[in-house]
């Protein structure tokens, strides 16, 4: 990242007591930062595989489908859940957690969003994530890290999570919110009910009554790392989307949410919670609304 960038955003943030070091690392930094004790970094990857045909040194690798969701039930993982994932992948309260992932840090946020919703005091975006790291032909680790344990207990929980009431109540017009549907245009407007080859379905195409589309991808460059402060504050103002109400994020299963989620919270300071219940949970309630401009109907196939 840019040294007038890095200064945009501290400008940009201070008033809300968010940070550009509290949120963004650059590669440059984590490359410096290999050696240090108090840095545990964190691949969370779409495809967990990618992780063991290469990985930043030293990063612990953790599946976003079996260690950061409960196996059994449709959740995140428990508080006590997440103390044993820290505790067995080395990171005490008082680590620097840095994330990184593929598809421009797609999960990587699902899991800085656990990581903030479970208070960890210090949870960093490798900005640019694996994209980057391999395009400035930075090495790749195969030697799967065996770090000691660490003690490590939740101390609380941040309000960042939304359930399907807080978001009935906003459609109802019984809260101040502004709904942000980071799919695709073709999933809010009903086109698709989701992208190919996805098996978690709705039953039901289309959206949130009232909700906003501003797809997550549109918040970062080519190159994997997110767009300016300025840009992202002119791309959400134009959806309606400008910090004055509270926000909920969501999509379909959460994780797409989440990105949007760091980009709106940890970036431009706003008041944002993640529905990671998101459409197939939505879609598939019975009873409540939805707007479906492309009146696509499920027929099981």
């Amino acid at each position: 990242m840019k040294l007038v960038t890095q200064f945009a955003i501290v400008c940009a943030l201070a008033a809300g007591g968010i940070h550009a070091q509290d949120a963004l690392v650059s590669t440059q930094w984590v490359a410096d930062h290999l050696a240090d004790p108090r840095v545990r970094l964190v691949e969370v990857s779409v495809d967990p595989r990618v992780y063991e045909k290469g990985h930043v040194q030293g990063a612990v690798g953790l599946k976003w489908h079996s260690e950061l969701c409960d196996p059994v039930r449709r959740d995140i993982l428990s508080a006590e859940q997440f103390e044993k994932l820290c505790s067995r992948s080395g990171i005490a309260n008082d680590s620097t957690v840095v994330l990184y992932g593929d598809n421009n840090n797609w999960f990587a946020a699902w899991g800085a969003w656990t990581f903030h919703l479970y208070g960890h005091a210090s949870v960093k975006l490798m900005d640019g994530g694996r994209t980057k790291w391999e395009a400035e032909k930075r090495p790749w680790d195969t030697t799967v890290p065996a770090p000691a344990a660490a003690s490590y207990k939740v101390a609380s929980t941040a309000a960042l999570r939304a359930r399907l009431p807080d978001v009935l109540a906003v459609v109802e017009g019984k809260k101040p919110a502004v709904l942000v549907d980071v799919r695709s245009p073709d999933e809010f407007t009903g086109k698709v009910i989701a992208p190919p080859g996805i098996q978690e379905l709705a039953i039901r195409a289309g959206h949130i009554p009232g909700a906003k589309n501003v797809p997550w991808k549109s918040a970062v460059k080519e190159d994997g790392t997110f767009k300016d402060v300025a840009e992202l504050k002119q791309l959400y103002a134009a959806a309606g989307v400008d910090g004055s109400k509270p926000v909920i994020t969501y999509c379909r299963i959460g994780e797409r949410a989440s990105h949007s989620w760091f980009v709106l919270k940890c970036l431009l300071g706003y008041d944002v919670r993640n529905y990671d219940g998101s459409w197939t949970e939505y879609g598939n309630a019975v009873g409540v609304p939805i707007d479906n401009p492309a009146g696509t109907v499920w027929t099981g196939k």
